[in-house]
């Protein structure tokens, strides 16, 4: 089974055949909503708006241990979590779509880590690569069947929100090496590597970042839904292609 984890602009997802839906309690609260069971092309497939219902979660305020912690006891073989960002690299102009490689943490205050227990040794965890190599060549190659351009790697940097950034701070993360930024990308990924759980980002470009492209004065908010609307059209074709490719 395949896990989908739905950001800002993916509520719901509309290609997938549903067959029930799923509460699941874990011992780090509720979940962002419950567990949408289904298939797409005839493949299992299990999905969860990161937001919840109504998109009303804000990105500092997701549980994204529960969240976390949920999908692995549903054993999927991979999580491909679909994020949107702002495009900081000249080539990342809004619609386009991208599978970052690495990651920068500029988030605070959230619960970060299963490994808290101070009765149990210290545990750490590897996360020189933080997205699946297997996962990420997964999308790449349902991309690639699908017709549809994508690019592949960039760093995409986590910052807290739900703000948008000021145009010295997106100069600031472009200084530190990051390509994209987001709200979501942590601690979703290294909860993920904590669980053991193969993971991987589909970054949709709803933006150019502050001081960027055409927002050189600001961001026009009312026109990102208008360009995800349209993104997701092509992310969900991956989508579609992406589950024949499991098993190749």
């Amino acid at each position: 089974m395949l896990a989908i984890i739905g950001g800002s602009g993916m509520a719901q997802l509309s290609c997938l055949e549903i067959s029930h839906r799923q509460i699941i309690r874990t011992p780090y609260g509720e979940p962002s909503g419950p567990f949408t069971f289904g298939k797409i092309n005839r493949h299992e497939i299990v999905f969860l708006a990161r937001h919840g219902h109504g998109h009303t979660i804000p990105p500092h305020l997701v549980n994204y241990r529960a969240n976390i912690w949920a999908l692995k006891t549903l054993k999927p073989a991979h999580i491909i979590a679909v994020a949107a960002v702002g495009g900081i690299r000249d080539d990342l102009k809004p619609g386009s779509l991208v599978v970052p490689d690495q990651i920068i943490d500029y988030t605070y205050g959230r619960d970060f880590t299963f490994f808290e227990n101070r009765d149990e040794p210290v545990t750490h965890i590897d996360f020189t690569r933080p997205y699946n190599a297997e996962t990420r060549t997964l999308i790449l190659k349902a991309a690639r069947r699908a017709g549809e351009a994508i690019i592949d790697s960039g760093v995409y940097a986590a910052t807290q929100g739900p703000r948008l950034e000021t145009a010295a701070e997106i100069n600031r993360l472009e200084r530190d090496g990051a390509d994209m930024v987001g709200m979501t990308g942590m601690p979703e990924a290294a909860l993920a590597r904590e669980q053991g759980l193969r993971y991987a980002t589909l970054a949709v470009v709803a933006n150019y970042a502050a001081g960027r492209g055409t927002n050189i004065d600001g961001i026009p908010l009312k026109a990102i839904f208008a360009i995800l609307d349209e993104a997701m059209t092509h992310v969900r074709n991956i989508l579609e292609h992406l589950v024949n490719c499991y098993g190749d």
